[in-house]
Order: structure tokens, then sequence, then C-alpha cells
């Protein structure tokens, strides 16, 4: 049974009203790139607490998380309201299959994300391993407004520094910005604009998919990519298309 390690908040960032990102000291914790923890808060002397990708690398010395609040949540808004030096929850063990050994040997690798789905592929990427294993990466990454594209300028110098390997594709559905995609990524996917924008075909024969963010981006992408001849990826049946299911 997991157990709860007792964590600091020794920062907080607001990207916008609804929108923030923690970084949390605690003991170490030991895990892989693209996987999550459960994060908790003691209320009337129980844990409330629900699963969060990590941003952060394993080598990283502190924790951090990404979200968004929702008005009525019961955990959300108390995270959203923690200062730096407040006391937080984080459980003593990681999971989930979003990582990299789950991941096939291909030469390209797509990751579509919504939302705060960005966390666990923003941990992947800023470890050594993607790109010493794939010849090329693109990033789909959809938002409603700019100011919600968060991490932004970490992917924008991972594509000055790997220009020929990586492709940053954001998507801005609700406001028309210079230099992104004023589209959905199944908008992107069925038309062929992001095959179109990093010149490569989203292929079964070469590509692997890992998705995260809202469950209708999950299941409209999934649907579009089968049509593609592209299948769910498991142990027992190795496939093109990996999500994750936090419940």
């Amino acid at each position: 049974m997991a157990k709860w390690l007792q964590g600091t908040v020794t920062e907080r960032h607001t990207w916008c009203e609804d929108l923030l990102s923690l970084k949390i000291r605690t003991d170490p914790l030991q895990f892989t790139a693209g996987q999550f923890v459960n994060i908790g808060l003691e209320v009337e002397n129980k844990i409330l607490a629900r699963p969060y990708s990590l941003v952060n690398t394993p080598q990283d010395s502190l924790l951090e998380i990404h979200f968004n609040t929702v008005a009525k949540g019961t955990l959300s808004p108390r995270l959203a309201a923690l200062a730096v030096g407040d006391n937080i929850q984080v459980s003593d063990r990681a999971a989930g299959l979003l990582t990299l050994d789950e991941i096939p040997d291909v030469p390209h690798l797509w990751l579509f994300a919504t939302g705060t789905g960005i966390g666990p592929f923003l941990s992947i990427l800023k470890t050594p391993e993607p790109w010493q294993r794939f010849e090329k990466i693109v990033l789909g990454y959809s938002v409603t407004t700019l100011e919600k594209l968060a991490y932004r300028t970490d992917f924008e110098t991972m594509q000055s520094e790997y220009p020929d390997q990586f492709h940053f594709l954001p998507c801005i559905t609700r406001e028309k910005i210079a230099r992104t995609i004023n589209a959905r990524i199944t908008n992107c996917i069925e038309n062929g604009e992001f095959e179109r924008r990093a010149n490569l075909k989203l292929s079964p024969d070469s590509a692997h998919v890992m998705l995260c963010g809202n469950s209708a981006m999950n299941s409209d992408v999934t649907g579009l990519l089968e049509e593609r001849g592209m299948r769910q990826h498991t142990h027992r049946e190795p496939g093109h298309i990996a999500t994750e299911k936090y419940y």
C-alpha cells in the first residue's frame, strides 16, 4: 500500500487565473519520466487526493505539477490557494504507462496534448532519451488561448536546439496568434496540417503516437488514427497509440 511523503511548496507559478504550476520538495521519489503521482491535502483529518502527472525529470531535486482549477472541485481550488511554505502530501509511488519504456523502436514519435496534458511530455522531452532514440519528434499542443500555452518557451528552446529533429506545433483554438495554428488537433490530423508542417507522414509503418489530454481528444484522435491502420498499444499486443488512464 502506498504511503504519503510530507512535501513543502517551494514555488508557485500562475499562468493565468485558473492555470497554475507548483514545485514541491519531498524526500527522494523514484519515477520514470511521463508517470504520475497522487497529490493530497489533509482535510478534516482525511487526505483528499487525486493523480497529477509530474512535469519535472527524475533527476530534478524538486517535483512539479501543472493543473487547472475546477470551480466546484474538491481539491484543485485548495491546491491553487497554497502558498510557498505550505504542506502538501505526495504518494511515495509513481504509476502510469505513458513512458518511453512502453514505446517500440520506431523512427518517429508523435505527441498530442491538450491543456495540462502537456505535463508528462515535458518531463519526457527534458530527458536525453527521446533525442537519442527517435529521428523525428512532433509535438501537437492545443489550448484555447495564448495565456494557457504553458511552458511554451521550453518547447521553443527545444525547437532551436534540435531544428531538424523536433517540430513544435502549438494550436490555439479561440485566438489567431502568429506562428500558431488556429485549429484543433483533430482538424490538423484530418486535413494533414500537422504532416505538412512537419514534412512527415503520420503512418503506422514509422510512427508511434502518445496522447494525453481531455477524454474527448483522446477518443477522437484514436478514432482518426485507427482509420489510418493504427491501433492501441498494450503489453500483449504492440501497437501504435499510447494513452494514459489515471483511474
